[in-house]
Formats: structure tokens, C-alpha cells, sequence
């Protein structure tokens, strides 16, 4: 298994994923959408033989209502016959830490249908996404969705962690960090 960043080649392969696995489609534009507005967000997790098997599409809220940068996750699928791998559960890592990376988001947060037990297990109990207002006639065949979210504060610390870290590295190194001081100012 191999988990990678989404190209534009795969966007078909996406949409097809989505068709064999969830009641909700899109039009081909909208995974153009997110694919040239944030490259770096959605993610795609392939076979032994390059085949794609599953994705996220995810994407920054544009105009966030209370004006903190977060994410939000379009959609998640595995086809059935590769689920119960960890695979959606490391999509989803892989684009909240894109997230936070990139834009320095706060929190991501998705929709789920209030019948899809599956998905709210995986979204409650292993990746910690918590329930925040239940949303009536969210999806078009009328059922009820709950909005979820989940704070990002793990992916920050790590990038921060992280980041403090090559900087301890480069003052254990000595001279390059003249090299990356001088680059700094530019």
C-alpha cells in the first residue's frame, strides 16, 4: 500500500472510487476545484499495482464564518475490498497534517450522515472528531447530517515540534546556520 499526494492524473480514478463507494457524487469539476485551489490537501492511497483504492478530497473553508483558518474534508472512501487496513484513518492524517503545514489550520471538519455508523465510529472513536450541531435535510435525499470537527492541536504541536527541532540541529551543525540566517532576511 502506498499513500500519496493526489495529481491531477488521478482525479478520474478519484471520482470512480467515489461512484463504487458512496451515495454522495461529484461533478468532475469540483474535483478539478479542489485539485487547483489546494494540490497539496487531498491525497489518494494506492495498491501493489498503482491502482487507487481509496482518497480524501479535502479543502481550506474560504471564508471561514468564524474566521479561524480550518480545513474540511469533501469526502472520504476505500473500496470495500481494502478497508479495515487503516487506510482512511492515515488519508485523513496525511490531509489535516497538509492542513496545518500549509495554512496553518486550526481544526478540520466534515459532514457524515447520521445512519453511517461506520463512518461515525471511525470519525468518533479513532480519530476523535466530535459531534457540533446536527444539520436537518443536510444531504438531497433528506436525511439528517452531523457536522463534526476536529481540533488540529496534535498536527500543530508536531510541525512546531518539528520545526524547533531542525533549528536545534542546525545550531548543534555550526555554519549552516549562517548559511539559513543570511537566507532569512530576504
Amino acid at each position: 500500500m502506498n499513500i500519496r499526494c493526489a495529481a491531477p492524473d488521478d482525479l478520474m480514478n478519484m471520482q470512480h472510487c467515489n461512484l463504487l463507494c458512496l451515495p454522495e457524487n461529484y461533478q468532475m469539476k469540483y474535483y478539478f476545484y479542489h485539485g487547483l485551489s489546494w494540490p497539496q490537501l487531498s491525497y489518494v492511497a494506492e495498491d501493489e499495482s498503482g491502482k487507487i483504492v481509496g482518497y480524501v478530497l479535502a479543502k481550506m473553508e474560504e471564508d471561514p464564518e468564524d474566521s479561524v483558518p480550518h480545513g474540511h474534508i469533501t469526502s472520504l472512501a476505500v473500496k470495500r475490498s481494502h478497508r479495515r487496513l487503516g487506510l482512511a484513518q492515515k488519508l485523513m492524517d496525511q490531509a489535516s497534517r497538509a492542513m496545518v503545514e500549509n495554512f496553518n489550520a486550526q481544526y478540520v471538519s466534515l459532514h457524515v450522515r447520521k445512519s453511517n455508523r461506520a463512518a461515525l465510529h471511525l470519525y468518533t472513536e479513532t480519530l476523535r472528531f466530535s459531534i457540533s450541531e446536527i444539520e436537518p435535510k443536510y444531504y438531497a435525499d433528506g436525511e439528517d447530517a452531523y457536522a463534526m470537527r476536529r481540533d488540529l492541536k496534535e498536527f500543530r504541536d508536531k510541525v512546531e515540534f518539528g520545526l524547533n527541532a531542525d533549528l536545534d540541529m542546525l545550531a548543534v551543525e555550526g555554519p549552516q546556520v549562517d548559511l539559513v540566517q543570511q537566507k532569512t532576511p530576504e
